[in-house]
């Protein structure tokens, strides 16, 4: 089999491939012989069908398949022969070229791109740190004891406040006619939880039980119900019930109730701080590869096959409509969404994955098993049963790869920061958990 690479732009290729007329057809008589032991014809015995007819029927079907598993394995082998990284599938077409028993394919194709990598000490990281203090600790202690408060029935002139639980009927119209979710019997919420919109909680905030009042309430132009949102409704709103919060007290009861091994306030915080500085932890590291990363391509040089990028456009198409389906959507499998709405977003996945890929290979960066175990050890600390969890992990090659994908973005980050020029910066704690 003779082969020629032609270059046609940056990473597009052309292959030219040659195949044996003599060998495609032996190789189509001999997968017809084995399909007449097996065909079944009306007229015929199971195994006794003339080749002349078993060959009418499914000779083109079979030359097909031939073709297809010949050109197949001829472009691979040439490939591999002549050391190309090849992206994506290859487009091949007959070629006009005439060549004497011969058949001639041409295989377009595209091939992955040489990474340059710039000196990395150049790059400028800025690197987050953050610490876990008792404020934080007594601020999660109050989430907590919010999650366990129980209430009970003001008296009748009893003003409504903050952290009260209201029970209310209402009803708003927009020039005045009703509109969806408008209206309310018996809807409860807590004052000041946010739970509505500021107006109606400033509103309600100073009633008492069987008052009712009147009062506008505008709706932002970003409101989730688009039907009134930017638009401004007349509310009319009646309190049925007031009830007081009551939040548990910071004793061994409540670090017994929240599952505490060792049940008093010390072994409470304890407890809390391990969980906070765990969830840090994770959350710096998220934040701080992502700053390295953004780095990392920043100092790489390289084209972008077209073909990957769009097999991740369509990946995440495919992503976007299932989505809608798990939302409901009709015909979601069907909407049309445009390649560009995720193309941007797809280039830049693949640039990365490509600049990754290659800091990998020329640093020895890949994940080791002592690597990953610990990951999973770490992962799986957290739980009751954490030899269930570790068990878990390890039983599907599929978890175990998503654990080594992090593994090494973990390798490259800290081979980076190592190299680059790292800002360090400290960012409170609340400041940390309000990032995305």
């Amino acid at each position: 089999m003779a082969v020629t690479v032609e270059t046609l732009e940056k990473l597009e290729r052309k292959m030219t491939l040659t195949l044996p007329v003599g060998a495609i057809q032996s190789e189509v008589d001999s997968r017809l012989r084995k399909l007449a032991r097996t065909v079944k014809m009306d007229g015929f015995r199971p195994g006794k069908v003339p080749m002349n007819v078993v060959a009418q029927r499914y000779g083109y079907s079979v030359h097909y398949e031939v073709m297809n598993d010949k050109v197949g394995e001829a472009f691979a082998n040439a490939a591999n022969e002549a050391n190309l990284r090849v992206a994506g599938q290859p487009t091949i077409t007959e070629s006009g070229a005439q060549v004497e028993g011969q058949m001639a394919f041409d295989a377009v194709f595209e091939v992955f791109p040489e990474v340059k990598i710039a000196d990395l000490s150049t790059a400028q990281v800025e690197r987050l740190s953050t610490e876990v203090t008792d404020a934080a600790i007594d601020k999660t202690v109050d989430i907590l004891r919010k999650q366990r408060r129980t209430f009970s029935q003001r008296p009748q002139d009893a003003a409504v406040q903050d952290a009260d639980r209201v029970t209310v009927n209402f009803e708003g119209k927009i020039d005045g006619e009703p509109f969806a979710g408008g209206k309310a019997d018996d809807f409860q919420f807590i004052v000041g939880d946010g739970q509505m919109l500021k107006e109606f909680e400033e509103a309600v905030r100073g009633m008492k039980s069987g008052e009712s009042k009147t009062f506008q309430l505008g709706f932002p132009a970003d409101y989730h119900g688009k039907d009134v949102a930017g638009k401004t409704a007349d509310f009319m709103v009646t309190v049925k019930k007031v009830e007081a919060a009551h939040l548990p007290e910071v004793d061994s009861a409540l670090a017994k109730a929240l599952g505490i091994a060792d049940a008093t306030v010390e072994g409470l915080r304890a407890d809390i701080r391990k969980n906070l500085e765990r969830e840090v932890k994770y959350r710096l590291l998220a934040r701080n590869k992502q700053a390295v990363m953004e780095a990392l391509v920043g100092k790489a040089e390289l084209d972008l096959p077209k073909s990957s990028v769009q097999s991740e456009v369509d990946r995440m198409i495919e992503g976007a409509r299932a989505d809608l389906k798990q939302r409901g959507v009709k015909d979601a499998d069907k909407a049309p969404i445009p390649d560009d709405v995720f193309r941007p977003q797809a280039e830049r996945r693949v640039r990365l994955g490509l600049v990754v890929a290659e800091l990998v290979r020329a640093n020895g960066l890949h994940a080791k098993p002592e690597q990953i175990k610990a990951h999973v050890d770490e992962l799986a600390a957290s739980y009751e049963k954490p030899v269930d969890v570790v068990r878990w992990y390890y039983s599907d090659n599929r978890r175990m790869a998503e654990v080594e994908a992090i593994v090494i973005e973990t390798n490259v980050t800290e081979f980076v920061l190592d190299k680059a020029t790292v800002n360090a910066k400290t960012v409170s704690f609340d400041e940390l958990m309000a990032q995305n």
